[in-house]
């Protein structure tokens, strides 16, 4: 598959062609009708709005699971919902999946989408792996609130900014979370290159076949990795290590 040819500056493609009533319904990896999901969700999110729910659960989200790219297996299992919040942990793609899954676990729509982006603060044992320092394939979330889709980025919980000197992603529910584009010292952070569209569920054959291809190191080995597993390394130690240095 041709994978740049599916870059696009639209961050609205469909590209599953799916109806609005799947964005309520539960998916194969983001499986909001799962127990665990449905009990999690309901405690977080309590009464009130939609808005006020949907930004209970984001911060929960974001903060209650740790931010780590080297503890998920390339394996469908991983990238369950159900299976990320069991772990306690995740990267974009299945942390904006549980996001997409506990919101619809207490009935508001939400979808997943995915752009490319250039991180100016990866580490340098991350971009080694990767081989460059351009995340493909940077998962996030959308919610239906008052009408629209918002977008929402649960990814980087907040010790993990502190240690890395970036601003925590906050949220008001009503306009868009992305990645600040500066960290807290001016330093170029993150920068939006194209979008791959909106999924009702994860596409994780498409997302695993993209990663041979750009990322043929890392997606070899955590191909082998077991559920559970780890690259090794502690990505929050060498972030805060390197912005010691900067």
């Amino acid at each position: 598959m041709d994978f740049d040819s599916l870059r696009t500056e639209r961050d609205d493609v469909v590209r599953d062609q799916a109806s609005f009533e799947a964005y309520r319904a539960p998916g194969d990896l983001i499986d909001s009708n799962h127990p665990k999901i449905l009990s999690y969700a309901r405690q977080v999110a309590g009464d009130g709005s939609d808005r006020e729910r949907a930004l209970r659960l984001y911060y929960a989200v974001r903060d209650d699971l740790r931010y780590d790219p080297y503890n998920t297996p390339m394996k469908r299992d991983a990238y369950r919902a159900s299976t990320t919040l069991g772990a306690g942990h995740g990267y974009c793609v299945n942390k904006a999946g549980l996001m997409a899954a506990v919101c619809r676990a207490v009935g508001i729509p939400s979808r997943v989408g995915y752009a490319d982006v250039r991180n100016h603060m990866t580490t340098k044992r991350l971009s080694e792996l990767m081989g460059n320092d351009t995340f493909y394939y940077h998962g996030y979330t959308e919610v239906w609130l008052d009408g629209r889709w918002v977008k929402v980025t649960p990814a980087f919980n907040r010790e993990l900014t502190e240690k890395f000197g970036l601003k925590p992603l906050d949220w008001d529910a009503s306009s868009d979370s992305i990645y600040h584009p500066y960290d807290l010292s001016g330093r170029r952070h993150m920068e939006y290159l194209a979008y791959r569209g909106v999924f009702a569920d994860i596409p994780f054959d498409e997302i695993r076949d993209a990663f041979r291809h750009y990322y043929p190191r890392m997606t070899l080995e955590q191909e082998k990795m077991p559920l559970g597993g780890s690259l090794g390394g502690d990505f929050g130690a060498e972030g805060a290590a390197e912005a010691t240095r900067k």
